[in-house]
């Protein structure tokens, strides 16, 4: 049964088995098709309390709205899945969005955006044995490092022990990692080559074992360094788009550039497919899939 988004909330009151019911029978795929190419739309940001885009301070709050855009862009060619959370990942598939796509479950959402306890960034999300149940395809979780916060150490041990219980299912988890720090009381992440190496060395070593570990990187504040950046790691990679701003051709070259790299195999990005600051949903996921 494929429901329409204003049924969703009769059905969640009525019947959340429906919710199990719809995720065993999801047709799934392959996490790499036959191109090796890798293109996500996340979507997970509202859990963190993240929920403005541009100048817009509340942009992802109606929740119609966007389920609206997450199904026109998991219907481009080319757009091979999503990365959400469990209430936006179970509302699609309730609607049958995710039949044939990659289904990435968001882990660790704690670290509430301007929250004093943002670097102690705990599992409150999808476990391991939640993807395992719903018959997902990978996990995601994300790895900010504050040199001068005692509350990465907690972040980084408990992320090393979400490797473990994913790689003992033989499910892939894709790590975001960032050096970051407080800025006038707001976390930065460092976008400069030696930070971004840094974290890869870190993240790449989580775990007692990388077989299944993945990258989610974003491209350095200089693109002519990811080249060399890149080189730190034999692991898998995927590039972590972020908000393009104001210079949106610029942004679409650095991601081009970066996307040549061997061990680069695609894209994940959000807001700036969801919610353009140009154009429609469908013309900013058609110009990013054209990239890869």
């Amino acid at each position: 049964m494929t429901l329409t988004i204003p049924e969703l909330a009769t059905v969640r009151a009525r019947h959340p088995e429906a919710i199990a019911e719809a995720a065993a029978r999801r047709v799934r795929r392959p996490l790499l098709g036959d191109d090796g190419r890798l293109m996500i739309v996340a979507a997970d940001h509202p859990a963190r309390g993240a929920l403005g885009v541009g100048g817009r301070g509340l942009a992802m709050a109606n929740r119609s709205d966007l389920l609206e855009r997450l199904c026109v862009a998991l219907s481009r060619p080319g757009v091979d899945g999503v990365l959400a959370t469990a209430d936006v990942l179970e509302d699609l598939l309730l609607l049958g969005a995710l039949d044939g796509k990659v289904v990435m479950g968001s882990m660790n959402r704690g670290g509430l955006a301007g929250a004093s306890f943002e670097m102690d960034d705990r599992f409150t999300g999808h476990r391991a044995e939640d993807i395992e149940r719903l018959r997902f395809d990978a996990g995601k979780l994300l790895l900010r490092i504050d040199y001068s916060d005692p509350g990465s150490l907690t972040t980084l041990e408990s992320t090393a022990r979400a490797v473990d219980d994913m790689a003992a299912r033989r499910l892939p988890v894709f790590v975001e990692p960032f050096i970051s720090r407080r800025t006038g009381g707001a976390v930065r992440n460092d976008l400069s080559a030696e930070a971004v190496t840094r974290s890869i060395a870190i993240a790449s070593a989580l775990g007692g074992t990388s077989a299944y570990t993945w990258l989610k990187l974003p491209v350095t504040e200089n693109p002519d360094d990811m080249a060399e950046v890149m080189e730190t790691s034999t692991l898998p990679a995927v590039l972590l788009g972020g908000e393009i701003g104001d210079d949106q051709e610029g942004a679409y070259e650095r991601w081009r550039k970066a996307l040549r790299l061997p061990t680069v195999h695609g894209m994940v990005v959000g807001r700036s497919l969801l919610y353009p600051a140009e154009g429609s949903v469908e013309q900013a996921v058609d110009t990013t899939v054209g990239l890869l």
